[in-house]
């Protein structure tokens, strides 16, 4: 009998016993799910505080505020440029936007760059809306909207240098380092179609351009900057209400007193190198022709005249130099000898007042291939040449990076209408070899048009023809009377002190110029004049750090910097990813 209830009970505990079974298990899933619960919100919390978390950042400023630091930093970079001069600036100018863009996130921090790097373009090339109007003959709004996308696209660089910085500071990294490799990055990375550097606001004072030597303009950019870093931890302190953190600030101010130091150091070496080498006198000559059509022989005549006087005022030269397309009708190549005789020299038994007896150095506009005698065969070059009294032609050196819009149309030969639409823009071809122009035993390269602002291409060429001298022939008068001849004279002094040899300037409307090994102008010419000068100039060679290791350095940095995003984002996906989903 109590077998028959023990059995007939045992349904019911089983029940019981089952029943309490998956009320712990309930309960236990549901502890679990609490605890998962609980460590997911603290995993997601620690990893948005490990992004979020920069011991080296204040509160960000109010968006306006941050706008109104990033414009007041563009113009303060713009007038430390060529045209302006406020030097001084050129050691703070970085420190505004420094101070707009901590704290903020990677897109506002990109926009403020982006807004500094408009208003500089935006000022310091205004100049842009005349040249598209020349060069292309397009309605002026349409150039002025071309203008604007320009110095859009020209200030991208600091948007990118803005968004950099943004990504690394959200990392916890220290803002001085994140911005000192940001800088680099962006002054190496981003392609320009007018290139212009940081370190050329230095410009107007020798004593602070010699290091260029050593890295080329990035170089003085870099140093430069350790003034606006100096100056923005001091204003970080005071919003932070800390001390002033003194090691940044000594490695900060290390950066403006080493170029102080290295320029005192290195002026006096180069004068006395300067001293010591041979001597030539060399004369150049501002033909000061309209852009509008010329004629040839009044072109010529021009130059002709303006190289005579040069010759009964001075005496006995060496060499004349004449500007970029100072010939201004095309040769065909195999008939430059004659051609160039007849035309540069004059020489007996020709029509005309005058005779050079003097090498020229002229440019020229020639046509290689096809016929001599069928002027729309082979193809154009924008060249300089080398032509003695007696006709001999001892070099010639066709320009290798032309420019955009001006010398050729970008896909034109893809598309010939675009040429039907720029009527102004030329068809010519760019040349293929570095070799220098020989000059009895010395050898010169000849940098045409803006090739002297390329310090890439400047090293590659100097450095593959090992010259003693270096010449620019230019043409600046699209740009009017602007800023740009200052300019363009400013950038291309570093390419002396890079190189430490003499740079001769002869430009057709100004501002020709010699330039001596340490980055100093003489007998500057005016805007829209015709003129002529003449120089003792010195034959120098001298493999500089920069002619030998080039940007190597800053690749290498700015290979960093790509790194430093990549793993970045790599961890910050892994974080992500690694956080429980709540």
């Amino acid at each position: 009998m109590s077998a028959e209830r023990s059995n007939e009970a045992s349904p019911d505990t089983n029940a019981n016993a089952n029943a309490n079974a998956n009320a712990d298990a309930d309960a236990n899933a549901d502890a679990d799910a609490d605890a998962n619960a609980d460590a997911g919100a603290k995993a997601k919390a620690k990893a948005k505080a490990k992004v979020n978390d920069n011991p080296f950042a204040s509160k960000a400023l109010p968006a306006w505020q941050a706008v109104l630091l990033a414009i007041v930093s563009g113009v303060m970079y713009w007038a430390a440029f060529p045209g302006i001069d406020v030097w001084p600036f050129a050691f703070v100018c970085w420190a505004p936007l420094l101070v707009a863009m901590r704290g903020q996130t990677p897109r506002f921090a990109l926009l403020l760059g982006g807004l500094q790097g408009l208003t500089c373009n935006l000022l310091g090339f205004y100049w842009l809306l005349d040249m598209l109007k020349t060069f292309s003959g397009f309605p002026t709004a349409l150039c002025a909207l071309f203008m604007v996308i320009l110095c859009a696209y020209q200030g991208g660089r600091m948007a990118l240098l803005g968004w950099l910085y943004g990504r690394a500071e959200r990392r916890g990294w220290a803002p001085a380092t994140v911005f000192v490799l940001a800088f680099v990055g962006h002054e190496m990375l981003y392609p320009l179609l007018f290139p212009w550097y940081t370190g050329a606001q230095t410009h107007k004072v020798p004593l602070l351009m010699q290091a260029a030597e050593l890295g080329g303009p990035i170089a003085i950019g870099v140093l430069l900057a350790g003034g606006s870093i100096a100056i923005a931890e001091a204003i970080w302190a005071r919003m932070d209400r800390r001390p002033i953190d003194r090691r940044l600030l000594g490695v900060a101010l290390a950066g403006p007193a080493f170029l102080v130091i290295y320029g005192a150091i290195r002026l006096p070496m180069v004068d006395r190198a300067i001293e010591a080498a041979p001597k030539a006198r060399i004369g150049l000559v501002q033909g000061n022709l309209s852009l509008g059509p010329t004629e040839h022989r009044d072109a010529a005549s021009i130059h002709r005249a303006a190289t005579d006087r040069l010759e009964k005022e001075h005496g006995k030269l060496d060499l004349v130099v004449w500007s970029e397309t100072a010939i201004n009708f095309v040769i065909p190549q195999d008939l430059i000898g004659p051609s160039f005789q007849r035309i540069v020299m004059n020489p007996p038994g020709q029509v005309g007042d005058v005779r050079v007896d003097t090498p020229v150095l002229s440019g020229v506009i020639l046509r290689r291939g096809g016929s001599a005698f069928q002027r729309k065969t082979g193809k154009l070059y924008n060249s300089a040449a080398l032509v003695h009294p007696d006709g001999r032609v001892e070099g010639v050196y066709d320009k290798t990076y032309l420019l955009a819009f001006g010398e050729y149309i970008p896909f034109g030969e893809t598309f010939p209408q675009l040429y039907e639409i720029s009527r102004n823009s030329g068809q010519l071809t760019p040349g293929n070899s570095l070799e220098p122009i020989p000059f009895g035993e010395h050898k010169i390269t000849t940098l045409i048009c803006y090739e002297d602002i390329l310090p890439t291409f400047t090293n590659k060429i100097v450095r593959h023809g090992d010259p003693d001298l270096l010449v620019n022939a230019t043409n600046d008068a699209w740009f009017g009377k602007s800023t740009e001849p200052a300019i363009h004279l400013a950038l291309a002094k570093y390419r002396a002190v890079e190189h430490r040899r003499f740079l001769v300037r002869a430009t057709n409307s100004g501002v020709s110029a010699f330039i001596d090994a340490n980055g100093r102008s003489f007998d500057e010419t005016p805007l829209f004049e015709e003129a002529g000068r003449v120089r003792e100039v010195r034959w120098m060679r001298s493999r500089t750090p920069y002619e030998l290791w080039g940007d190597i350095p800053w690749w290498i940095a700015s290979l960093g910097v790509v790194a430093m995003g990549f793993f970045a984002n790599r961890r910050a996906a892994r974080e992500r990813a690694q956080a429980p989903a709540v």
